[in-house]
């Protein structure tokens, strides 16, 4: 059997098989033969923070829903011609329940991905918002403290070596001073912080975000960056630190739809992501992270580069290019509509507004049947998500840096 036809095999067994444990070593083990392997942007970013690196490229991390598999290797044949090792694969903590990926299956689809494009070198998988979801945002139990350590280590058990917490829902704003404000965020992000440094395998340092400003909520200032890092670093008690830091800019996850279905016009406030990206790198991180930015127009994706903004994160754009598409059947995209109909709140939304809010939750619902549509639909599809990825490396930025991150990467034996 031709290694393609066996990658193509394995990818399928790792999520879907009787025996998904033990495809996904297998993943791993045939990945490390071919010498493609996981790893961390810790020391890229702390070279970053030193100006040991030029400063004008932003690395995209993006957030695959469905097809892990065949998207991810149209991402690798891109960054194999463009010469490319600068992107994140990652996945939300939420993503992981509604789209019914683990972190090794998730892991396994990527891996599976580089092997079949014939990639060498580092990959990227990171888990995003690790968050403490709590009723009493003032006082959040042990044991809602424990389910995200316990997240943690299933994350990184599955590959993930990157992790950005997210403990900004916790930020209280009725408190006097910023840091009062900031306190709980700080506290319990160098909490859990320490605890990754406790687990992380041996010979990897993983690369650590933390989050000071709510994605959606009001735009994040220098002083509340200075109060978070202050106080992380006065509590934190390990030797390496955040990589970077997660900011609030204006813009929302997946963007917001009014009634008619079409999205709202977002401003990015690109002034504070650069003033925010120069100050993080006086407390060692690489920068200021974009949230929420797939969807903005194609005009802003040259502008992060030049704010000098770390990273940027990438999602719903590509869920609404298979979604919308002429091939995508209607008849299952209908399904997911109506499942959401039966099982979800509509609330105070129009049809278009709730259907554009929530679909995503049909991934995990109707996953292998996502999975199992023809390459007849898939293709089409994928081509035109291609060029989506095209455009983003090049606006980002990003072309040519294979040998950079060549430089930097620490091996995961």
């Amino acid at each position: 059997m031709k290694i393609k036809e066996k990658i193509d095999k394995l990818a399928w067994n790792a999520i879907f098989g009787k025996e998904k444990e033990k495809a996904q070593k297998d993943i791993r083990k045939i990945a490390q033969e071919k010498e493609i392997f996981l790893s961390s942007t810790n020391n890229l970013y702390k070279a970053r923070a030193k100006e040991e690196i030029p400063l004008n490229f932003t690395v995209p991390a993006f957030n695959i829903r469905t097809w892990t598999y065949d998207v991810a290797k149209t991402i690798f044949k891109i960054a194999k011609e463009k010469k490319i090792g600068a992107f994140v694969f990652e996945i939300a903590k939420s993503e992981m329940g509604y789209t019914d990926q683990s972190p090794a299956e998730y892991t396994s689809s990527i891996l599976a991905a580089a092997i079949h494009e014939n990639f060498k070198g580092p990959v990227f998988v990171q888990g995003d918002h690790f968050q403490i979801n709590t009723k009493d945002r003032k006082n959040p139990t042990k044991k809602e403290i424990q389910k995200v350590k316990n997240l943690i280590k299933k994350s990184i058990e599955g590959g993930l070596y990157n992790i950005d917490l997210d403990i900004s829902t916790l930020v209280d704003y009725s408190k006097e001073t910023i840091k009062e404000q900031q306190k709980l965020n700080y506290s319990l992000t160098a909490e859990l912080a320490e605890y990754i440094r406790k687990i992380e395998p041996k010979d990897i340092n993983i690369s650590i975000g933390g989050e000071i400003g709510h994605i959606g909520g009001k735009n994040s200032t220098k002083e509340e960056l200075v109060a978070f890092i202050e106080g992380f670093n006065e509590q934190f008690k390990e030797e390496i630190g955040l990589s970077k830091i997660s900011v609030q800019t204006g813009t929302h996850h997946g963007g917001v739809p009014l009634k008619d279905g079409s999205l709202a016009n977002t401003k990015v406030d690109f002034e504070t992501l650069e003033k925010l990206s120069k100050l993080a790198r006086n407390y060692k991180m690489g920068g200021a992270v974009q949230h929420g930015a797939s969807t903005l127009p194609e005009k802003y994706f040259s502008k992060f580069p030049k704010t000098e903004a770390i990273e940027i994160h990438l999602g719903t754009e590509f869920q609404n290019i298979i979604m919308d598409h002429p091939k995508f059947p209607k008849k299952l995209l209908n399904k997911i509509y109506n499942w959401l109909d039966k099982t979800k709140d509509q609330k105070n939304q129009t049809k278009k507004q709730f259907y554009y809010n929530l679909r995503k939750k049909g991934w995990g619902q109707f996953k292998k049947e996502c999975w199992s549509l023809s390459n007849k639909i898939k293709k089409p599809i994928i081509k035109d998500l291609e060029k989506k990825f095209k455009f983003l490396f090049k606006e980002l930025n990003v072309e040519n840096t294979k040998p950079l991150i060549q430089k930097y990467e620490r091996k995961n034996k």
